[in-house]
């Protein structure tokens, strides 16, 4: 079982000790790095740790949750929430919360939260540092690109990346760029029956020319031709799929 490394962030001492008890008793494997009673206290714990796991309360003295994980956008620890009020939950999922627990705490839901971020990192790690070229994924077929003099037919396995720009798309082969004036999700639909993946607002990737991917909130992916992409934290399991 791999070991959790956990930080609490939440003003009131009771809840904190609260949490901190239920941890310890009902859930296997997690280890408490620290406790912060406000953002500050909280923000210096994750820069000093770099935990896999963070305990927020919302609402805190001098800000709340979402003040904290704003100034923390490349972060790499996964989010749950304890509090006692629930019309934040959208924004929890709006900042890519793996969680949202209402307090008082029930012991259950406590350890499927801590449970459903442990198979997250299980799998990060698992995929951390391997070639995924190596998997039997091939973009095989053919793609007409509209252009103002009739349209140009493209092999769907020369793309490598294509990238929005509006209401343009460039598309990157080997050694060009071509941009059509059609919306990448134009481009989204239009690959479907391929393995293109959407890993972020801006980027639709060809999943056979992946070769690296790099953990993180959302991590990143690292192309055959040395291109590193950015993977949003709510396109990071579309991509996972390919490699399961």
């Amino acid at each position: 079982m791999m070991e959790l490394r956990a930080i609490i962030v939440e003003d009131e001492a009771n809840s904190r000790e609260i949490l901190r008890n239920y941890l310890g008793k009902y859930c296997e494997g997690v280890q408490l790095l620290g406790e912060g009673a406000n953002i500050e206290e909280g923000l210096a714990l994750i820069q000093k740790h770099t935990p896999d796991i963070v305990f927020l309360d919302v609402e805190m003295p001098f800000g709340n949750a979402f003040d904290l994980l704003d100034q923390l956008p490349e972060r790499s620890f996964e989010t749950i929430f304890v509090t006692a009020y629930n019309q934040y939950a959208m924004d929890a999922l709006n900042h890519h919360a793996a969680y949202y627990l209402m307090k008082p705490i029930n012991i259950d839901e406590l350890v499927k939260a801590v449970e459903y971020v442990r198979a997250i990192k299980e799998k990060e790690n698992a995929l951390e540092g391997q070639v995924l070229k190596t998997k039997p994924i091939k973009a095989e077929g053919k793609i007409t690109l509209p252009q103002q003099d009739g349209f140009q037919i493209l092999d769907v396995g020369d793309i490598f990346f294509c990238k929005a720009d509006d209401n343009y798309t460039e598309i990157y082969l080997e050694k060009k760029k071509i941009v059509v004036s059609k919306t990448l999700k134009y481009f989204e639909d239009a690959l479907q029956p391929y393995p293109f993946a959407r890993i972020h607002k801006s980027y639709l990737v060809n999943v056979a020319e992946v070769v690296k991917y790099k953990k993180g909130k959302g991590g990143s992916v690292i192309l055959s031709n040395g291109k590193e992409l950015s993977v949003s934290a709510s396109k990071k399991a579309e991509l996972l799929s390919y490699f399961q």
